[in-house]
């Protein structure tokens, strides 16, 4: 079957002839329908050989952790699924046993490091290929009628924003204002989920108006272009109050002090992006009660939830199709910032 590994450290991915996989016990063989492209395979493929190592990340590696497909096969001992349905991947791997996972909260497994468990595409075989492995049926989420080109990225673009604006929707009622710094992949998801549970302004950040277009677009009330002028834009959209939470999908240095900068007193500072930025924190260099969180990914039945959203029409990604031949072209797309909202892999 044809596969995109990542085979070198330091080239460009390539499309290869691996042998299919056959389910062991316990396991699901897929027959891949859709694979997101993100940012994250981006950041796998960027760090040295070192680095690489470091993370235990195996030499090839199929990528691929956002996917969607129909069950081709089941191993021995596999109960309550059946070939032919269609089903979405929940990445975020774990244990099963520790009682993050107990929570359906598998993104925070305590166990994963140790034991070696990786996500797809991120360590385990990803589903950037004709057909995946999913080591257990309890990472895989019934789609139903939702089309899976269309909603895939929502295993992470959506989960991911959904996850991190949940925890601070307590303190996004009406009259409050939320800033989203990058409307990418990520991003113009978040306006949508902001928009569709919250009663808050939207302030859209991004580096040009074309991508502002976009947050436009998904429903941001308000858009700013991201420089080093954004601070004092936001705060006089706020009437010099700051805003209640801002989620920044960069994570870069110049966005982190921009998000910082603009939090008001007991605001959340949610930080989801791995631009590589830091900010410091202390006694007079954020607004009183102000939290910095670094959320990862998100639990098994937020993924439920947020296709359900999908299903309501209240969430919808925007898309661009590759074919498999075509995934190294949606990498290099994705790296010249060219792709707007997401692409997608179509086997």
């Amino acid at each position: 079957m044809k596969a995109l590994q990542y085979t070198t450290v330091g080239q460009h991915p390539e499309v290869v002839e691996i042998e299919k996989p056959s389910p062991g016990p316990g396991q699901v063989l897929l027959k891949v329908t859709a694979a997101g492209v993100c940012h994250s395979d981006e950041y796998v493929m960027s760090l040295s050989a070192q680095d690489y190592a470091a993370q235990g990340y195996p030499l090839p590696l199929t990528l691929g952790h956002e996917g969607a497909g129909v069950v081709a096969e089941l191993g021995e001992g596999v109960e309550h699924l059946q070939v032919g349905d269609a089903v979405a991947v929940y990445g975020p791997w774990g244990c099963g046993r520790c009682h993050q996972c107990a929570q359906g909260k598998e993104n925070y497994c305590v166990n994963a490091a140790a034991e070696g468990i990786k996500p797809p595409g991120l360590g385990a075989p990803g589903s950037m290929a004709e057909y995946m492995i999913v080591d257990d049926p309890r990472h895989l989420v019934p789609l139903g009628d939702l089309d899976p080109v269309e909603n895939v990225s929502l295993t992470d673009a959506g989960l991911t924003p959904y996850h991190a604006i949940k925890t601070s929707l307590p303190k996004l009622g009406a009259g409050t204002y939320a800033v989203v710094i990058g409307t990418g992949g990520l991003g113009h998801v978040g306006i949508q989920i902001l928009r569709a549970l919250s009663g808050a302004q939207i302030i859209a950040l991004d580096v040009t108006d074309e991508k502002l277009e976009l947050a436009k677009h998904v429903g941001a009330h308000h858009t700013v272009i991201s420089d080093e002028h954004a601070a004092d834009a936001i705060r006089e959209i706020t009437g010099g109050l700051g805003v209640q939470a801002v989620f920044d999908f960069v994570g870069a240095g110049p966005t982190m002090a921009t998000a910082v900068a603009v939090a008001a007193p007991d605001a959340d500072v949610t930080i989801v992006g791995i631009g590589g930025g830091t900010v410091e924190v202390g006694f007079g260099t954020v607004a009183f009660d102000v939290a910095v969180r670094i959320p990862y990914w998100g639990s098994r039945s937020e993924l439920i939830e947020v296709l359900d959203l999908a299903r309501a029409g209240q969430v919808e990604v925007a898309t661009q199709r590759y074919s498999l031949d075509d995934g190294p072209k949606a990498h290099e797309a994705l790296a010249a910032g060219t792709v707007r909202g997401r692409a997608v892999i179509v086997p």
